[in-house]
C-alpha cells in the first residue's frame, strides 16, 4: 500500500496483529518506536530509508513536508491505536 501523507501530518501510537515495513518513497518520515508519539525520539527516514515495527510492537510517525511511503507486509492488516481516542474513525464528524 502506498500512502501520500501531507506535511506536518502526525499518526499517534499504534500497533499492529502482523509485522509492518515501511520505504520511504519521497520526503521524509519521522519514525519511531513507543507508545507515545515523541518526537525525539524519532528516526527521519529519507527516501529508500525504511522502517520496521514487529507485531504488537506500539510505533508513531510523522512529516515536516509531503511524504509518500510504502507500507507492506502480511494481511489482513488492522491498526490499534494506544490510546483510543486518537483513532480518527472513533471521532466525532
Amino acid at each position: 500500500m502506498r500512502l501520500k501523507i501531507p506535511a506536518g501530518y502526525k499518526i499517534p501510537a499504534h500497533a499492529h496483529p502482523q509485522d509492518e515495513h515501511v520505504t520511504v518513497i519521497s520526503g521524509s518520515l519521522h519514525f519511531g518506536l513507543g507508545g507515545k508519539l515523541d518526537e525525539a525520539k524519532a528516526k527521519t527516514l529519507k527516501v529508500y530509508g525504511n522502517a520496521h515495527a514487529a507485531k504488537r510492537m506500539p510505533h508513531f510517525a510523522f512529516t515536516t513536508e509531503e511524504t509518500i511511503i510504502q507500507m507492506h507486509g502480511l494481511g489482513p492488516q488492522r491498526i490499534t491505536y494506544v490510546d483510543a481516542a486518537d483513532d480518527p474513525g472513533k471521532k466525532d464528524s
